[in-house]
Formats: structure tokens, sequence, C-alpha cells
């Protein structure tokens, strides 16, 4: 920030960001971040939450060169301050007020850079639904904080004896934040009325917050280890939700709003995964949120470039740029298929690792998340054909090829991606990596145990033929010598 009042350059701002970056990827260091856990909240949950928010922050400067105002640069970076604060820090109260502050500099994003009138509207809906909901939560937390004497979030033991009527309210925050359907009216009118630098900063860092203070929460006050009916009921509202967002992209006009509730059909996996509390539900959950981060993120900054080319955004409109801008096209294709998880993407194991996690609860639950998989191809298939193949729409006004920064922009958001290759960070906790160690050393000795007894099997069977036959051979000769 100091780069804004002192420098004022763009440049200067873009090379903090990105040293910021580097000093991010050192943290995944082991040994480096357990210097830093006497002061943060330093896991490889946190982490990696860090390093996307950064990353996507450092996109949008990349995203949008022609903005430089002061203003704007002082919106993303005290933004990006903000969700440091959030990964990082290791007090509850601190949690709560910059959890609530991330919201300040989103509402200057939609309000001061959006596009229609309607900004005002979605910015309103947006500040009503999250912070009605996440009232509650602070006192929960005061009067938590208050039995236990401390603020600490991992210093202090785990509350069993938590009042479960309290639970609705503790999950309500962060279900709004993610959110889940029946609560999700607020995103798709965000997204469609903000900026380019907002639509990338909401579906790539923010919606994450949702899930990761429902991991907090969890590891906090342990109320979704029992599987009560209430949470059987929030899994399946979430579940079918998905499916039913899934279903209402195939009905939406705007590509934003389109993407949007592609967003909230993908959230919808990573709460039925996380409440589950089990080690395949959480793992494919931190896969799931990342994943989504860079890929949303791509989606959007996809479609602005789209929309700087046709000038709209409605799917009626814009058709046959295959024909006129074909690397553009190529990047649709490439970013659908991500979206859509096809292998070896990270979406897919995301969705690969919480099927253990929905067979332990019931078979329905896997048969919801095989329709929102035919349906998740269905959309981005749909989504890619409608824009680019078809006879180009004689509204379209013809701009100039694809620049530099945009095709750096796309690139950088699949990059990351290749962090499939070290999945060890995503473990978060060290119980979890125990009780995965356990679960595979449990079928290993389970198998091998069974090719032992297997083994011993054949070998006696062998041995019981062997004397059969010596038996029949003895018979034989002691009849012929008579």
């Amino acid at each position: 920030m100091l780069a804004i009042f002192l420098i004022n350059s763009w440049m200067v701002t873009f090379c903090s960001i990105m040293f910021m970056v580097f000093i991010s990827m050192l943290s995944f260091n082991q040994y480096f971040s357990n210097i830093m856990n006497y002061i943060f909240l330093y896991n490889n949950i946190s982490l990696l939450l860090v390093f996307l928010s950064i990353l996507l922050v450092g996109l949008c400067f990349i995203s949008t060169p022609e903005n430089k105002k002061p203003l704007y640069m002082m919106c993303l970076l005290s933004l990006l301050f903000i969700l440091i604060i959030v990964f990082s820090v290791n007090n509850v109260l601190l949690f709560y007020i910059f959890f609530e502050a991330s919201l300040i500099p989103t509402l200057l994003l939609i309000i001061s850079w959006g596009y229609q009138p309607e900004r005002l509207q979605a910015g309103s809906y947006m500040m009503l639904y999250t912070v009605c909901a996440s009232l509650p939560l602070l006192m929960i937390l005061l009067y938590w904080s208050y039995n236990e004497g401390s603020f600490m979030m991992y210093l202090s033991m785990s509350y069993d004896n938590f009042y479960k009527t309290m639970s609705f309210f503790v999950y309500l925050a962060f279900l709004v934040k993610l959110p889940m359907y029946t609560c999700h009216l607020w995103l798709p009118k965000a997204h469609v009325e903000a900026s380019l630098a907002g639509s990338m900063i909401l579906a790539g860092i923010l919606l994450k917050l949702g899930g990761y203070g429902l991991i907090q929460m969890n590891y906090i006050f342990n109320i979704s280890g029992d599987k009560s009916i209430f949470l059987i009921f929030i899994m399946s509202l979430s579940i079918w939700g998905g499916l039913l967002a899934s279903l209402m992209c195939l009905r939406q006009v705007d590509m934003k709003a389109f993407i949007a509730y592609s967003s909230i059909g993908h959230m919808a996996l990573v709460i039925v995964g996380i409440l589950n509390d089990q080690v395949w539900g959480i793992l494919s959950s931190i896969i799931t949120m990342y994943a989504h981060g860079l890929c949303s993120s791509a989606m959007f900054c996809i479609a602005y470039y789209s929309y700087m080319k046709v000038r709209s955004r409605s799917l009626m409109h814009m058709k046959g740029l295959l024909q006129i801008y074909p690397m553009l096209s190529f990047f649709w294709f490439f970013l659908c298929s991500i979206n859509m998880a096809v292998p070896p993407t990270l979406n897919l194991l995301g969705e690969m690792f919480i099927i253990p996690s929905l067979w332990s609860l019931s078979i329905m639950f896997i048969f919801v998340m095989g329709l929102m998989i035919f349906f998740s191809g269905v959309y981005n298939m749909y989504l890619y054909t409608s824009i680019n193949h078809g006879v180009y729409s004689k509204y379209m006004l013809y701009s100039t090829p694809m620049n530099k920064f945009q095709y750096v922009s796309l690139m950088m958001h699949m990059f990351p991606m290749i962090l499939f290759l070290k999945l060890e960070l995503f473990f978060f906790q060290k119980k979890y990596i125990v009780e995965l160690q356990n679960q595979c050393f449990s079928v290993l000795s389970y198998s091998e145990m069974n090719l032992i007894n297997k083994f011993l099997h054949m070998k006696m069977i062998m041995l019981h033929q062997r004397n059969v036959s010596i038996k029949l051979l003895l018979k034989t000769q002691h009849d012929g010598f008579y």
C-alpha cells in the first residue's frame, strides 16, 4: 500500500504483489511455517488460501492494466491485507472482525466500478444477507471465549457441551457466505453487477471464507461429528440445492449469472464434505475450494474478455466466436473442460475423493451427486457451443485481437493447477494425515491378509491333492503286487 501513496506506480504495486506470491510459496516449507505458528495460525489450508489470495489479487492487476487509479489499487490491496489476516489469525474475535471487514472493499468494488445502476441493489443484497446471518455468530463466539477463558483457536480445548440449538447460527454465517442454496440470491446479483476484479475476488476467494470458517468452527465446537438430524438435513438440502443450481444454469442467458450458479453447484460439494467430518470429505473440500477458486476466476476473466469483443453478455447475441477469435475459443474450451472436471484436473480429484464420504451417509447422496456431475458436463458443453459455434450475430461489434496481458492472465490461472502433483499441501491437520494413513494401512493390511489366506488355502489344497495322488499310486501298486 505504500507504493500507492509514495510512488503511485502500477508497476511497483504489481511487483510487490508478485514478491508476496513468492513469499507465500516459501511458507509451504514446513520449517519456515513452524516458526510462524507461535504468532499466527499457519497450517496447510491457511497457507494455501493465503497463496490463492495473493495470486488472484495479482491477476486482478494483470487483467485490468487500464485501471490504474489509486483508489482502485487501494481497494484491492486493503482487501488482500484483510484476507491474509483472516486466513492467518489465531484469535476468534479478530477472525470475526476481519471476516466482516472483507465486505467493505468488496462493496466498494461493486458500487464504484460496476456497470449498471442496479449495482446499488446488488451491494445491499450482499450486505444484508451476510451481515444479518453473521451477527449471532459474534454472540456465540463471545460466549464461547468467556467459558474457555481464551480467544485462541488451537490453544483452547474443544467445547463439547455446546448447546445444540446454537449450532444453526454457527453454520448460518458461513452457509450464507459460501453460499448454500436458498441463501444464494445475493450471489448472482453481485456477480452480474460487479466489475471484473470484483467478480474474480468474490468467486475466487470470498466464497472460500465460508468453507474455511466451517472447518475452523468444526474444530472449535465439534458439532459436526454427531450426525444429528439437523446436520443430515443441511447436507441433504445442500446437495439437492447443488443439483437445482446445475439445472438453473441451463436457463440462464447472462454469462456471469451462468458462472455464478455454476459456483453454487460446486460449493454444495464443499458443504457436504466439510460437515460430514471425515478425512476424505475434508480433503475433497480443500481441493475443490482451491480448484474452484482458480477456475471460476478464470471463467469470469474470459467472460469479460468476450464481453469486450462483443459488447454483450447475452448468450443469444454471442455466437460464432470460433470463426473470428479462435484463440479465445481455445481458452473457452480449456476452461469449460476444467469446470466440468475432466481428467487430470484438480476438480476431478475433488469429486472423486468425496465419493467415500458420501457413501458412508447414504447411497442417495451418490445418486444425486451423479446427476450433478452429469448436468455439470451438460451445461458446460452448452455454454461452450452457445458462445463459439453457430453463425455470429449481426449485432456483434468487431474488435482487436486478444492482447498479451489477456494471454498472460489466463495462463497464470491455469499454471497453479499443477499443484495436484503435490497433494500433501492439501492436508491441514496432523490428525487427518494419521487417520488417512491408518485407513490406507488397514486397507493394505486387509489385502495382504487376504493374499496370505488365499495362498495358504491354495497350498493346503495342493498338499491335499498330492496326498490323494500318493495314496492312489500306493493302492495301485499294492493291487498289482497281489
